[in-house]
């Protein structure tokens, strides 16, 4: 029989798209890989299985009394006997995924709403990560339960619960083995599954019930917090400064029960504190907040930081050390050299032949796994050039801080502002995907690149021995690659003409193809190896590549295409309620069309600058209605997958609402998503890694995955969480945060991908506007109390 684990599999059923957000598909441990045949497993099959009922036991000689292993299985490589009244298996050395060994048990009942107990006792003579997953036999490898269980040579026992979705009358328990370089010996004991276990009750550990941005506040920014507390009557709050000196003093204002958390919470405002400073703290009766700065600069490191996370992301080059550090450096990927088939000769899925291959090497990673995907690179891309032409445009704005050697790149010092040397990375991959002149779909982009079947976490790029596929064209992947490609064309003009021509040239090429063949949609059942992002309305896409091409053109046709979309004044539909998002895209058009110098007449400018404050009212509104201050109200107060780069969209919104009019309202709103992020909000958590004292440390990420091999560095400082997500859509969130709240729904867990995955479109955002906070505090504090926006 095939015994073969897939996360990414199990989830590829339920694939959907979500105008914000990401998709379902998402990135997680033990994944697809090469199926092991009945010749290569030992042991004895087991009995019918029997009705599930509460509190029977479903395996069967969990604790190998006697001597005996049936019903037990191991793979041919690992064999396995019982010692010392334990099931030991010999492991092998050198293997390279958790699959690659295997011991389990089939044939296990399940019925659909029962929650289930698993136990279990293991230990290994070198300390190891296993996987333990409870899940269906035979594809799609649905998984019930998963857990990466860290192992040495002290026996642990482990105790879990989780609740089966569905019935299944021959499921298997598998403990995965494989991927170590060293061999050792694995054993277990004492296994044990029963129905009619209850859930724990979700209490998540969040630390101090006085909430704070752990980072710290602009001197003359609006400065808030947040007590969760049964209390509805006001306190007393007390902020001191790192000496323990009392500077400012008050009384919380009762707000009720939050709708974002459950929680009941009070606020307290101590704006009127301005002397800058380390280590200041809030108390409120005996509890602290986690402390906190105040100055000008408090966000500068943010803003490097945000942007670097781009550097240690790409695809195709060496990572230095001597530029990031040792923990971060590594070689090159996916070069076609062994064990990597390579990006720089890559051709297209079986199923859909093309006959070409590309050289489609460099680019960035998008997310926990190793793809690379047009239409999340096209907005990553996008943000990064438009916070480096908001330096062109907006009063206060701050060209230095982006300029050449702002950052540890390997293009520093060649004269181009490095954030434009970074975009140009990805720009490059974008125009690679080109289908060639000459062959049908010419001009058009492939949708994206990625492996055949998914790899296991983690997995090194130099590692990974799967093939690596272009996947078919698609409209939005090529209105992606223009709007990206257009923009860049006029940001580059003044350093490298010739970049900038070829830009061009690739965006009005592709615009052309888009418009030849404007519904060619990527499937949404193609989730294999990759996410699907899946996109069947363009409209917003077609908006944003006119925008960006008659911004940099000047041409009427351009001009036409943009006044001429169906999106030109429908402000709501442009700047959803949830955010934008890279499947609803029209807003980055409308904010260049609102900001960059154009050929629009008087009246149609006042028109999108319009829709622009009008949509920065709404999200504005949002947060001086949240007890935690984010621009962020969701429909039907659903946290979507992604959850921070939303917030953080609708502060780029924000931002360029305030640098087209001064408003303070706007820019406070700006800083209430800051807060958010950075640690004022439900979970009190800072959800940027290596910023405040509770700050997310384990992304899901194949690369940087220290939780499940301390040899791994956690992700780099400045690396972005996705953030709550109430659906629970992976096998840790299922299993540890059922009966959670919104924005309560977060785990700082590898596996859970739907809550803590990092991200390129994730982090570009952040990277946008902390750039913003860093110029109110710097050059953009002269313009704090007023200001003109760009001139039209």
């Amino acid at each position: 029989m095939t015994q073969r684990p897939s996360k990414e599999a199990a989830t590829a059923a339920r694939v959907r798209r979500r105008r914000s957000g990401r998709p379902v598909f998402r990135l997680v441990a033990a994944l697809v890989c090469a199926g092991l045949t009945a010749g290569a497993l030992a042991g004895s099959a087991s009995a019918v299985p029997a009705t599930p009922a509460a509190g029977t036991e479903e395996i069967v000689n969990g604790d190998f009394s006697g001597g005996a292993t049936a019903p037990w299985w191991w793979t041919a490589n690992n064999p396995a006997s019982v010692v010392d009244g334990r099931l030991c298996a010999d492991v092998p050395g050198g293997t390279t995924n958790p699959w690659d060994a295997i011991i389990g048990q089939n044939d296990l009942p399940l019925a659909a709403g029962e929650t289930y107990a698993l136990t279990y006792t293991a230990s290994a003579t070198v300390p190891v990560t296993v996987t333990t997953n409870v899940q269906q036999a035979a594809e799609p490898y649905t998984q019930y339960f998963t857990s990466a269980d860290q192992l040495t040579s002290e026996p642990r026992t482990f105790a879990e619960t989780f609740t089966a979705k569905t019935d299944d009358d021959a499921a298997q328990l598998a403990f995965q083995i494989g991927g170590s370089d060293e061999a050792y010996t694995f054993c277990v004991d004492d296994v044990s599954l029963t129905g009619g276990a209850e859930t724990p009750p979700y209490d998540p550990d969040t630390g101090s019930p006085v909430r704070v941005n752990q980072v710290g506040y602009l001197p003359d920014g609006a400065k808030k917090g947040v007590y969760v507390t049964d209390s509805t009557e006001p306190v007393a709050w007390s902020l001191k400064d790192a000496r323990g000196t009392q500077r400012a003093s008050g009384r919380t204002t009762p707000l009720g029960v939050d709708a974002s958390s459950g929680q009941n919470v009070q606020s307290f405002d101590f704006s009127g504190v301005t002397a800058p400073g380390d280590g200041y703290t809030v108390t409120i009766g005996g509890d602290t907040s986690e402390p906190f700065a105040i100055g000008s600069d408090v966000y500068a490191e943010l803003r490097k930081d945000a942007l670097q996370y781009f550097y240690v992301e790409r695809s195709g080059i060496e990572i230095r050390g001597d530029l990031v550090g040792s923990a971060w450096a590594r070689p090159a990927g996916h070069l076609n050299v062994a064990p990597n088939t390579g990006d720089n000769g890559v051709t297209c899925v079986a199923a859909q032949p093309c006959g070409y291959t590309l050289n489609a090497a460099g680019g960035w990673y998008d997310a926990g796994d190793q793809g690379k995907y047009v239409v999340n690179g096209g907005i990553a891309t996008a943000q990064l050039l438009s916070e480096y032409e908001r330096t062109l445009t907006a009063p206060g704005a701050s060209k230095a801080a982006l300029g050449d050697g702002s950052l540890r790149v390997p293009e520093r010092g060649n004269g181009v502002p490095d954030i434009l040397d970074e975009a140009r990375w990805e720009l490059r991959f974008l125009m690679s995907m080109q289908v060639p002149q000459g062959q049908a779909l010419a001009g058009m982009a492939h949708h994206k690149l990625h492996d055949a079947q998914w790899t296991a976490l983690p997995t090194q790029p130099t590692a990974d021995d799967q093939p690596r596929e272009l996947h078919p064209p698609s409209t939005a992947a090529t209105l992606n690659l223009a709007a990206a490609a257009a923009q860049g064309a006029r940001l580059f003009r003044k350093y490298d003409p010739a970049f900038a021509d070829k830009l061009l040239a690739s965006a009005r090429s592709a615009y052309r193809a888009a418009v030849a063949h404007p519904a060619v949609y990527a499937p949404a059942s193609d989730s294999t190896g990759g996410g699907a992002y899946n996109d069947n309305n363009v409209t917003d896409e077609f908006y944003w590549a006119a925008a960006e091409l008659y911004l940099t053109t000047g041409e009427s046709s351009y001009r036409s295409a943009v006044l001429g979309s169906p999106l030109w004044g429908e402000g709501e539909d442009v700047f959803p309620q949830g955010g934008f998002s890279w499947g609803s895209t029209a807003a980055l058009g409308a904010l260049d069309l609102a900001t960059v110098r154009g050929g629009l007449t008087r009246t149609q400018l006042a028109e999108v600058r319009g829709e622009v404050t009008q949509a920065a009212d709404r999200y504005a509104a949002d947060a001086a209605d949240a007890a935690y201050g984010m621009p962020y109200a969701p429909e039907g107060g659903h946290w979507v997958w992604g959850s921070n780069s939303q917030v953080l969209n609708n502060a780029v919104v924000l931002a360029t609402a305030a640098d087209l009019t001064g408003r303070q309202k706007y820019r406070n709103a700006v800083l209430g998503a800051v807060d958010y992020v950075l640690g004022n909000n439900p979970m009190n958590q800072s959800y940027v890694t290596g910023f405040g004292e509770r700050s997310t440390q384990n992304q899901h990420n194949r690369i940087y995955a220290n939780q499940l091999d301390p040899d791994l560095a956690h992700p780099i400082a400045g690396s972005l969480a996705g953030g709550p997500d109430d659906s629970l859509e992976d096998p840790k969130a299922e299993q540890k945060l059922a009966g959670c709240v919104g924005a309560m729904c977060y785990i700082d867990d590898i596996e859970s991908y739907s809550t803590n995955e990092l991200a390129i479109n994730w982090n570009a955002p952040l990277s946008w506007v902390a750039s913003y906070v860093d110029d109110l505090g710097g050059a953009g504090t002269r313009d704090w109390h007023g200001g003109h926006g760009p001139r039209g």
